[in-house]
């Protein structure tokens, strides 16, 4: 799939998604990223042509989109959310994910959590046979950042404090640091995010394991496939 249709194909499944579990007088929570971007987009047509929705935003990003729109926003608990619709850096065929690559998987992974269902939205190009291949994000305590990247690093994994084009170390929306860790093949992902989790300073890993009750995948041809899965939340 060639650049311009892969963006097609993210416009395509973003919208779909909406339109698929969207309802009106709920709350929903709407991700962070190159795919969610188009289900904001969707959302806020929706608020235009009259659906009464409030959205929790899971970046600072997310919030300003929302605000261009004319969407509006409520702080997570403020009401039980009804879908999340976010986008993913890997799919794995258990429906484990890799998030994060924006920086925003700590509030993703919280309002996927508070959700009732998660929809994780994306292309062919985000199913993978195993994860690693992405490395896993790790938002760390700034403090605690070095002696973080040495206990992964004992872990086996090739660890990179992410930073911006001028070198600058990159903070997520909480003020923290961002790692990025590669491990190569993920053979156990919830072991491993317990492992990574269980470390003083870590605040959380872009390993999501059992919290996907939705995948929809836009295929080359333009099509949409929705997987549900058998032990769906909600």
């Amino acid at each position: 799939m060639n650049d311009d249709r892969e963006e097609r194909a993210k416009r395509a499944v973003g919208r779909h998604a909406v339109d698929a579990y969207v309802r009106d007088n709920t709350c929903i929570g709407l991700g962070t990223g190159s795919t969610a971007k188009y289900a904001i987009e969707r959302v806020g047509e929706c608020v235009r042509e009259g659906m009464r929705l409030h959205v929790v935003a899971t970046s600072a990003t997310t919030e300003r989109m929302c605000r261009d729109a004319g969407v509006t926003l409520v702080a997570l608990g403020d009401e039980p959310i009804d879908v999340a619709i976010d986008g993913a850096d890997e799919i794995a065929p258990d429906w484990s994910l890799i998030k994060g690559g924006g920086g925003a998987l700590f509030r993703e992974k919280a309002v996927a959590l508070a959700a009732q269902k998660f929809v994780v939205i994306g292309t062919r190009r985000k199913l993978v046979h195993r994860l690693g291949d992405f490395g896993v994000p790790v938002e760390v305590i700034p403090f605690s950042t070095q002696f973080v990247a040495r206990e992964i690093a004992a872990l086996g994994a090739s660890v990179v404090l992410r930073r911006d084009g001028d070198g600058k170390p990159i903070a997520s929306d909480n003020g923290n640091a961002l790692l990025d860790c590669h491990f190569g093949p993920i053979l156990a992902p919830l072991v491993l995010d317990r492992i990574v989790r269980d470390l003083h300073g870590v605040v959380a890993t872009g390993l999501f394991v059992g919290l996907t009750s939705h995948v929809l995948i836009s295929e080359e041809n333009g099509a949409i496939t929705d997987f549900e899965r058998a032990n769906a939340r909600g």
